[in-house]
């Protein structure tokens, strides 16, 4: 089940919603808990006992480290314990989602044969299991105290608003909030704006753009041109990022109507003026997870340059393979790797200067690095980029790129602006001098998301499956 879908829109939200808001304080989480596991059994009904699993084991970890490092276990017993804990989370992340991966690249390497083993993805798997990573992370370090109480936890791990996509939400943003939280009229109020921006951001904007990627990227390749080619990089491009932050956005709603303040996601990523500041403000949950836990530990920048560039490349290694069990998944990681070292070590006082250049800088590196993330097949991805840059043997333009130009014209200028700040600005004015337009303005949005959905039958989710 999907945020942008009829079953959960007018089904599931409006009967977990009544439930909670009906239930006594003590009930609040446990409808919350058993609402959580429905919606994810609803697309997962097999892999809810894994989520059980992991849920269970991390609680008992989290209880364990507390009491050995309570009681003065030695600290390389203690290390031992953590390592075990981090260890199986890991295990389990990697069997359901990367063996494959591993068994295609042997066969290649070596010649071989084995089969593929028969697993289907868990849904959202990448994102919980980076949640109780930090939190068994923080309780080990001693920055949060365990959970006493095995509800709060498990609600944690799958409160269904950011389950399957995020935000990627650590315990100590929520701590206080899964004991001790008030719904108030407006909190609700504006989370249910935020929901509904996000609604339309996916449905209305990220499905259009698709739709125009869809399209061009199936074109046989000789009937393509290069400005078409770079249309369609264009698209994806505006495409995952509307699905993307339209998602989180929706999460973030749907937390503040049930009492909790999830982390900022995104930032306006595409108006950045160099690739780091991009990536400041580009899936910013998973950024400073890796941050944290991963860059920090190993150095961070308090290291000699070398070394410095070992941690970026170690953290864009790992950023790659988070995104998916496809090599051109690490290429995409590495791709930024690249540009980061480059921009800390020699363009970025360059950068500082010629803010200008520096966004046509970006936004051509972001589009080209989208097209690695778009296809999994080499041969596609290569024959793409050729055409791109001149090397396909194929035109410069063509009668079903004006075609495609002339119809999505104004979906690109309105994409374009919306992925700025000025709408949003706009739109806080009017409201400000009339503030019954914020009540028009989000039933005109619910109402033509609603009608893209009952008569569209595109309708992707990009992240669904990390």
């Amino acid at each position: 089940m999907v945020f942008s879908s009829i079953t959960f829109l007018f089904y599931f939200l409006p009967v977990i919603t009544v439930l909670y808001y009906l239930a006594p304080k003590s009930a609040k989480n446990p409808v919350l808990l058993l609402g959580s596991l429905f919606f994810y059994a609803w697309g997962e009904p097999t892999y809810v006992v894994l989520m059980l699993l992991s849920i269970c084991g991390n609680y008992f970890c989290g209880r364990f480290l507390e009491e050995a490092r309570d009681t003065g276990t030695p600290a390389r017993e203690l290390r031992l314990y953590f390592t075990g804990a981090v260890a199986w989370n890991l295990l389990i992340l990697f069997f359901f989602k990367y063996v494959n991966l591993v068994i295609a690249t042997i066969n290649s390497l070596a010649g071989t044969d084995f089969s593929p083993w028969k697993l289907s993805l868990p849904i959202g798997i990448s994102f919980y299991t980076f949640q109780v990573l930090s939190y068994v992370i923080d309780v080990y370090r001693g920055k949060v105290q365990a959970q006493r109480n095995f509800i709060s936890f498990a609600l944690y791990v799958t409160m269904f608003p950011q389950l399957i996509a995020g935000p990627i939400v650590r315990y100590t943003d929520i701590e206080k909030e899964l004991g001790d939280r008030k719904v108030t009229l407006a909190m609700a109020g504006k989370g249910a704006d935020r929901f509904i921006t996000g609604l339309g951001k996916k449905v209305l904007l990220a499905n259009s753009f698709g739709a125009v990627f869809t399209e061009i990227s199936g074109c046989p390749d000789q009937s393509r041109s290069v400005l078409l080619v770079w249309l369609g990089a264009v698209c994806f491009t505006l495409q995952i990022y509307f699905d993307f932050s339209g998602y989180s956005d929706m999460a973030i709603g749907l937390g503040k109507m049930f009492g909790f303040t999830f982390p900022e996601n995104f930032q306006h990523p595409l108006i950045s003026t160099s690739v780091s500041e991009f990536w400041r403000r580009w899936h910013m949950s998973l950024s400073g997870w890796f941050r944290e836990y991963l860059y920090i530990p190993l150095g961070g920048n308090r290291v000699s340059p070398l070394k410095n560039i070992r941690n970026i490349l170690a953290v864009w290694l790992f950023t790659g393979l988070w995104h998916g069990a496809s090599w051109n998944f690490l290429c995409w990681g590495l791709y930024f790797a690249v540009w980061l070292i480059l921009e800390k070590f020699i363009l970025g006082k360059w950068l500082r200067q010629h803010t200008t250049a520096g966004h046509i800088y970006t936004i051509l590196i972001v589009v080209v690095s989208f097209v690695i993330f778009a296809f999994t097949d080499f041969g596609a991805l290569g024959i793409y980029l050729k055409q791109m840059f001149l090397a396909g043997g194929i035109p410069l333009a063509n009668a079903r790129f004006g075609y495609l130009l002339s119809n999505n014209w104004i979906l690109l200028v309105i994409g374009g602006v919306a992925s700025t700040p000025v709408l949003l600005q706009v739109k806080q004015k009017l409201i400000r001098k009339i503030p019954a337009l914020a009540t028009f303005f989000n039933l005109l949005l619910l109402g033509s998301s609603i009608a893209y959905l009952v008569f569209q039958s595109y309708n992707p989710f990009l992240y669904f499956r990390f």
